[in-house]
């Protein structure tokens, strides 16, 4: 089996992997690129593979006259640029120990040393740079049939890096088949998931993250939950509602949005437990439920388009019913901006009595259907203002 040319032809990998073999190396592309690469899904980064030593790969690319980048010269990598794109080189590594969180590395000059400390057979693929593939730990079979498996002993790998029980379902939820979950694998995550409590939050949100952007991850966040990890990663989280939501999300034609996703789950406290940016902890703040009846029109006047689109699929997914036309009617909202303002209250009405004034006029500018005149709207915030009602 091959990698596409369209990968390999690159001639700016060529030259960085001709640097290495020119200089008696071994120069292979590793990983996420031969993965996707051979399964036809979009290649983005390549990395690549050598039994030269960091030291050395620095020596190769300034001969070459190119950039050598000690990006993580510690572990072995050494990201080499040339024609304003970068490919880390990382040498053969086998670990010497681990703690569950991160490991100490030895370099290696053999390959199957390499390709035994990498978490998933798909991820331990091979190639030259003619694209012949190298699969030493036998995970061509694996990617054909979409299972995500680990390399060797699954506790074992686990144990290493607890982070793999979170990466196991984002793989699966990205490349792997639906039911086709290895069993040993489940097995072995649900052991495992208490280990994650030793993880930082920052690294556990950015895998949820990943796992939540993908096409349709309602399979492996339910397998989670099945297994124990989803209440370890985010306590309090139901994924009952994950499957309706991404059928409305295609119903739609709307994007993947992990967020979105995220905000059907209802967790305790996901802002918290994922680390969120406060810029993400507000937008999942505005998608929450609200008592009563989902009103299309004033999720669009009062969200916006975008987070009132949110808003209206999740409804949607928790079985509320929504207009045939709900798209249309949701951007007209939005644009329906309040005709009247404070200036239009005062006086007669002052301080806090203007902001009560000024509610009640938007929610009759929502019920009329952003139809009643300018003159109606200050009479209904006057009269509520003064009677209280």
């Amino acid at each position: 089996m091959r990698l596409p040319e369209a990968i390999t032809a690159e001639p700016r990998l060529q030259r960085v992997l001709a640097m290495l073999s020119d200089g008696g190396h071994a120069a292979l592309i590793v990983g996420g690129a031969v993965r996707n690469g051979l399964i036809g899904a979009p290649v983005e980064d390549v990395d690549i593979a050598t039994d030269a030593l960091p030291a050395r790969v620095q020596e190769l690319a300034q001969a070459a006259g190119l950039r050598a980048v000690p990006t993580g010269i510690d572990h072995g990598t050494i990201t080499v640029v040339t024609g304003g794109r970068g490919f880390e080189v990382t040498t053969f590594r086998r670990d010497v120990e681990t703690d569950g969180r991160r490991a100490v590395v030895a370099f290696s000059d053999r390959v199957e040393e390499d390709a035994a400390r990498r978490d998933f057979t798909m991820n331990a693929l091979y190639a030259t740079a003619g694209g012949e593939v190298i699969d030493p730990v036998g995970g061509l079979p694996d990617l054909t049939a979409r299972q995500v498996r680990f390399v060797g002993n699954p506790a074992a790998r686990i144990a290493e890096d607890y982070l793999r029980v979170l990466r196991f379902f984002r793989f699966h939820a990205w490349y792997g088949a639906p039911g086709a979950a290895d069993p040993e694998a489940l097995a072995a995550c649900a052991e495992g998931a208490p280990g994650m409590a030793r993880l930082s939050r920052e690294r556990i949100g950015a895998e949820t993250r990943k796992l939540l952007a993908a096409p349709d991850p309602s399979e492996a966040v339910a397998l989670m939950a099945g297994a124990g990890v989803l209440a370890q990663v985010l306590p309090g989280a139901d994924p009952a509602t994950l499957p309706a939501l991404i059928a409305a999300e295609r119903g739609a034609g709307v994007a993947p949005d992990w967020l979105r996703r995220l905000a059907s789950l209802h967790g305790d406290d996901p802002a918290e437990a994922l680390r969120l940016s406060r810029a993400e902890a507000a937008r999942l703040a505005r998608l929450a439920p609200v008592p009563g009846r989902f009103s299309v029109d004033a999720a669009g006047y009062r969200l916006g388009e975008s987070a009132g689109r949110d808003a209206a699929l999740l409804a949607q997914a928790r079985g509320e019913p929504l207009p045939e036309d709900w798209p249309q009617r949701l951007a007209e909202a939005a644009a329906s901006p309040l005709p009247i303002s404070a200036a239009d209250l005062s006086p007669p009405l002052q301080g806090p009595a203007i902001g009560q004034g000024l509610r009640a006029a938007e929610q009759a500018w929502i019920d009329s259907g952003f139809a009643m005149p300018a003159p109606g709207l200050i009479d209904v915030a006057l009269t509520v203002a003064e009677t209280g009602k």
